[in-house]
């Protein structure tokens, strides 16, 4: 009997250690009639649906009243099962990991919401038996007195490794709502405690920030984040770290700090760094809205447009720089994301900066930076030696003896 209850404990454990992504798999495999799936899927996921992966499993769940196929990997579309009782559409499947795939939903002929990308993820964004676990903070909130009275929330976590009373290297994330979601699309805190207890990143702080609401509630993303002036990174270190510095002393060398985003995001990460590189030396940039977003000339305002043309002809900046972008990323008023992107690699390769420039097949989004996490903090962070304050970074010799980035048109005729 002693036996018996030891196994029913260790079972129950083992249980409650399984993340709800994979206890939804589980339950999908039993099939659409499967007892609580339906309940899963509306927690786990949410009351549209959506997709889950765990290892080469990939769920897809839709919400239609009426049958809905679902088109992968841009092949013809196939039917989704009905789960009992409900709305939802169902399809598992076992596809390739280490790659993005788009799929697209159809009900009644038509295209069902937008067509997106599902990450198949790497072993080091899932979290490993016997990795410690860092810590997160609840939600805060800050007023900012250089916004005007702007709020904005933010997290803080700490890496295994961080000691509160020691210095810590730093990482800033745009979209912070977003990125501290445990099983969303980044898988932040899953890849930082892999690479640290691997030994391929120093222990860290990151700060996970979302756009901010004015007083009149107004949304102050886009002001925040596209307008290339210093005013978000005096945000930034003049109003947001102070505070972090009150859980967690932090190291303030630009060596030791890095800061990430995508879209809007990502160039806003760029325009920090390049603003003060001796406070933010490290760049995760995806999906870089390198755009005219907020360019207005007759307020003597840039946007991100400029920046292709200021790296090439502005003193160059002592910053490492992963960007990536993607084939099916946006085209509309502001400019072309996936143009600007290649753009911006080439003047990062003409004035030899330490810079890596991933070009994908995704739609606009952060599945290109999710699948890259545990390889891009990996290059950002390599040959990090806390024992330094700076560090000169230089091109790697295959990036210098490789070609310049050139572009061919592949969907339709070029004349």
């Amino acid at each position: 009997m002693k036996t018996f209850v030891l196994l029913l404990a260790a079972g129950i454990s083992a249980f409650a250690q399984t993340s709800p992504l994979e206890q939804l798999i589980a339950l999908a495999r039993q099939g659409p009639a499967a007892p609580g799936l339906q309940q899963s899927i509306t927690t786990t996921l949410s009351a549209r649906g959506g997709t889950a992966v765990w290892g080469q499993d990939y769920l897809f769940v839709a919400n239609s009243p009426s049958p809905v196929t679902v088109s992968i990997d841009n092949q013809p579309a196939v039917p989704m099962a009905a789960i009992e009782g409900s709305t939802f559409w169902m399809l598992l499947t076992k596809m390739r990991t280490g790659v993005t795939h788009p799929y697209q939903y159809y009900a009644a002929g038509k295209p069902l919401g937008a067509r997106s990308d599902v990450v198949g993820y790497n072993p080091d964004s899932y979290e490993k038996p016997g990795v410690p676990h860092g810590k997160l903070s609840d939600k805060m909130t800050i007023v900012s007195k250089l916004y005007d009275g702007m709020k904005a929330d933010y997290w803080v976590y700490a890496s295994p490794g961080v000691d509160p009373n020691v210095p810590a290297a730093l990482m800033v994330w745009q979209d912070g709502e977003t990125v501290v979601r445990p099983y969303g699309t980044y898988r932040l805190f899953a890849v930082t405690e892999n690479l640290v207890a691997q030994k391929l990143i120093p222990p860290m702080v990151h700060v996970m920030i979302a756009p901010g609401t004015s007083t009149a509630g107004r949304p102050m993303r886009s002001p925040e984040y596209d307008t290339v002036s210093d005013l978000y990174a005096r945000f930034l270190m003049e109003e947001v770290l102070p505070e972090v510095q009150k859980m967690y002393k932090l190291r303030e060398d630009g060596y030791s700090r890095g800061i990430g985003g995508i879209s809007s995001g990502g160039i806003c990460a760029f325009n920090v760094a390049w603003i003060m590189p001796e406070k933010f030396s490290r760049v995760n940039s995806g999906v870089g809205s390198f755009t005219s977003i907020q360019w207005r000339p007759q307020d003597k305002l840039d946007g991100g447009n400029v920046y292709p043309f200021k790296v090439r002809k502005e003193p160059k900046r002592n910053i490492r720089v992963w960007t990536s972008d993607s084939s099916e990323d946006l085209e509309n008023q502001f400019g072309s994301w996936p143009m600007q992107a290649i753009q911006m690699a080439n003047s990062l390769k003409l004035k030899e900066y330490d810079f890596h420039f991933r070009f994908g097949t995704a739609q606009h989004g952060a599945a290109q930076t999710g699948l890259d996490m545990p390889e891009s903090l990996t290059w950002l962070w390599r040959d990090y030696d806390p024992k330094k304050t700076s560090q000169e970074f230089q091109i790697e010799p295959a990036e210098k003896e490789a070609p310049l980035f050139r572009v061919v048109i592949s969907n339709r005729n070029a004349w």
